[in-house]
């Protein structure tokens, strides 16, 4: 009696795996549902050692920014998917999608897409037409080709099934449930502290970290900022702090694995996603940040930007700011009425707890699950 043929699957992204908490939960899934996988980035200088339950593996590429970084990960990711076999492809946001739909195409191989942000109108691209057209291009060649695809929030579902007239499902950044949980000892970090606010997420343009480092001038010295992760606007933000003369209040802890990133946001008082209205890809932003904090009991101060809002004010877990309320001064001024209220502090944390009985990717997976079993079974035509 011939053995069956063990099922396996090839997930890729463009980043060093490390914080990916999206794509390590989609693993997690396959792994689960029978599949051999394999996840593949890239290695960066720096990029911590990884040990994951299914396969890794990380590309060490010539390029590391603009076109020729894209074109050369493509083509690397291309050769990769053609001479190892894969039942399943999963391809994460349109800079892995090249490589993955014409191999998906060659071998006749579902295809899954996640899109985990409206990448045509990030910040990055919305001012440099060029290349936003460059990837337009590719997104309207591609997309309404696929059976369907997933994304993180409603909104952009919703504005992508418009465009392409193809399914869209949501399937958000919620964490796992964390029992037992622990917190991780801070106090190497800051010697002294009352209250600790908490960014964490990318350091990229529009995310409101400039301003949130400011409003720490007009808050009290024993209020102190903690930024976890990295990204294009770190150095700026390192100088900005040192302009201030905030070094011993605002400390930076760049990347660290996801599997310790909840034993730091435990700590926090505050949990901040205060994004710029730039765009439709922030503007429909439901960052995972948020549902970290409310799995951790932490309270939210976020943009008052529609899926934000919407979640936010649904579970009452925080408080929603405009543009002028995420000025740093009114900011400041938010923040101390915010520590200093504590009826409202923890009706909020207790809300937060109620909330992660809901939001938790032990729920939300089987809608995935159910996703990608269709899409194997070809009930979704391929």
């Amino acid at each position: 009696m011939k053995s069956q043929k063990v099922k396996k699957a090839i997930v890729s992204v463009t980043n060093d795996l490390v914080s990916d908490n999206r794509v390590h939960r989609t693993c997690s899934v396959l792994t689960e549902m029978g599949y051999e996988v394999i996840l593949v980035g890239r290695r960066l200088t720096g990029s911590l050692p990884i040990q994951r339950a299914y396969k890794t593996h990380r590309f060490k590429l010539l390029f590391k920014r603009k076109f020729t970084f894209y074109a050369e990960y493509n083509v690397r990711l291309f050769f990769f998917l053609l001479f190892h076999r894969a039942d399943l492809l999963v391809a994460n946001d349109l800079d892995t999608l090249v490589a993955n739909f014409y191999i998906s195409k060659i071998k006749k191989c579902p295809l899954l897409y996640d899109s985990h942000e409206y990448f045509t109108e990030v910040p990055e691209l919305i001012h440099r037409k060029k290349i936003q057209r460059f990837w337009s291009k590719i997104e309207n060649k591609i997309f309404p080709k696929l059976p369907f695809a997933i994304t993180v929030s409603d909104s952009i579902a919703n504005e992508y099934s418009k465009k392409y007239n193809v399914p869209v499902y949501t399937i958000r950044n919620v964490p796992t449930i964390k029992e037992n949980k622990k917190k991780k000892d801070v106090s190497l970090i800051f010697h002294s502290f009352t209250n600790l606010l908490m960014y964490q997420g990318a350091l990229n343009i529009g995310r409101g970290i400039e301003n949130l480092i400011e409003s720490m001038l007009y808050l009290d010295s024993d209020t102190v900022l903690l930024i976890v992760g990295k990204g294009d606007v770190e150095k700026e933000l390192h100088e900005k702090v040192n302009e201030f003369k905030l070094n011993e209040r605002v400390k930076f802890l760049g990347k660290i694995p996801i599997e310790e990133l909840c034993e730091y946001t435990l700590n926090a008082d505050l949990g901040f996603s205060l994004e710029d209205d730039r765009g439709l890809n922030y503007r429909f932003a439901l960052p995972n940040k948020i549902f970290d904090y409310i799995q951790a009991s932490v309270p939210v101060v976020c943009s008052d930007l529609p899926e934000m809002k919407k979640l936010v004010h649904h579970y009452n877990v925080g408080i929603c700011l405009n543009e002028t309320q995420r000025q740093p001064n009114v900011l400041a001024q938010i923040i101390k009425d915010a520590l200093s209220n504590t009826v409202k502090l923890n009706e909020w944390k207790e809300n937060c707890r109620k909330a992660s009985k809901e939001l938790n990717w032990e729920k939300e997976k089987e809608t995935l699950r159910a996703l990608l079993q269709k899409l194997v079974d070809g009930t979704f035509i391929f």
